[in-house]
């Protein structure tokens, strides 16, 4: 009897991920496609599993694969909606620093980044303790506010985005977000939240292309006693 190995993830462009599909299928017959709310999953007789994920929300009225149709095709749907141009929102931000941008398709069209001073940890006590603590905590808003008001210019105007993507320190994005001039960005469909690097301008351009890819955990069988643990 196989066993799944441990799982790996991978990241494919729209543009292949038809073709890796195909070869999936291939190296492993008898692979069976089912369709999920984020893409579809594919399972093969000889234990090989596939998660394949669209980073961005599908949306009900979003075209899916047929249950059981040839893999190939299936991901051909996929594929498509992956490459769709859509209106994204962008939101990143790190102690240190942000980046607000409006996507459409692969496309920046509009894009700011920044950088605010938020003091690093100290191991001081005492006075010196609550100073630095007053001093980080005066820091963290100041770049929370300028992460906001960028935000407000970039997103928060009609029309909105169609879906929102954010990255970063996730409650300090939460925080951004609890602004009520930033409700209506706040409330829109959330992509998947990603772990960035300080936000630039080219770490805006990975983003752009990365969310035309799809995500991929695969779980290839082991057979044997030689097999990895």
């Amino acid at each position: 009897m196989s066993r799944s190995g441990r799982p790996r993830t991978l990241t494919v462009a729209a543009a292949r991920l038809p073709t890796w599909v195909s070869r999936f299928d291939a190296r492993h017959p008898g692979t069976v496609l089912r369709a999920t709310d984020a893409g579809f999953d594919l399972s093969a007789p000889d234990g090989a599993r596939a998660t394949v994920e669209s980073p961005l929300p599908l949306g009900p009225a979003a075209p899916r694969p047929d249950e059981g149709e040839e893999p190939g095709h299936g991901a051909a749907v996929l594929a498509a909606q992956l490459e769709r141009d859509r209106d994204i929102g962008l939101l990143l931000v790190r102690r240190g620093g942000y980046g607000v941008a409006r996507l459409r398709g692969s496309r920046v069209a509009a894009s700011k980044v920044g950088r605010r001073y938020v003091q690093g940890r100290t191991a001081a006590g005492g006075w010196s303790q609550q100073r630095f603590a007053r001093r980080r905590d005066k820091q963290t808003a100041e770049l929370v506010g300028a992460a906001v008001s960028v935000a407000v210019r970039l997103l928060a105007g009609r029309p909105l985005p169609e879906v929102l993507v954010t990255g970063g320190d996730r409650a300090l994005v939460e925080r951004a977000l609890a602004d009520p001039a930033l409700r209506h960005v706040a409330a829109l469909p959330r992509g998947g939240h990603l772990a960035v690097g300080d936000p630039r301008e080219e770490i805006i351009r990975e983003v752009a292309g990365l969310l035309r890819s799809a995500r991929i955990t695969v779980a290839d069988p082991m057979t044997g006693p030689g097999a990895p643990s």
